[in-house]
């Protein structure tokens, strides 16, 4: 990932509302959310929704499907991969320690066990 397009990422996280939606769709897993569902977890007018689903597509967060008449939204895990691996690509600076918490963290989470 290059800085453009991680500035793009953060940017469309760095709002309350998009934030909530990434997380929900984190959460969901590859199943995915449909809009409507979207829309009242995180308490927001579909049109308003609408916005935030296209901010976060267009920074590579999101996906959708569409399924008969609901269109579908999940999680974009290479594009969170891809930022993630972005802001720890430097990190520790020759101290592993600095970083090692989050290996651990990672590793004790259920989402990401270790195989």
């Amino acid at each position: 990932m290059q800085l453009p397009d991680a500035v793009e990422a953060l940017s469309a996280l760095a709002h309350g509302h998009r934030l909530a939606v990434f997380r929900l769709l984190v959460r969901a897993g590859a199943e995915g959310v449909p809009a409507g569902e979207i829309a009242r977890e995180v308490g927001v007018l579909p049109n308003t929704l609408s916005t935030h689903l296209n901010i976060l597509g267009h920074a590579g967060l999101i996906q959708s499907r569409r399924e008969g008449r609901s269109v579908i939204y999940s999680a974009d895990f290479e594009g969170m991969r891809n930022l993630l691996e972005f802001l720890v690509s430097d990190c520790c600076g020759g101290r592993p320690e600095i970083c090692a918490p989050l290996a651990q963290m990672a590793e004790a989470t259920q989402c990401c066990p270790s195989r």
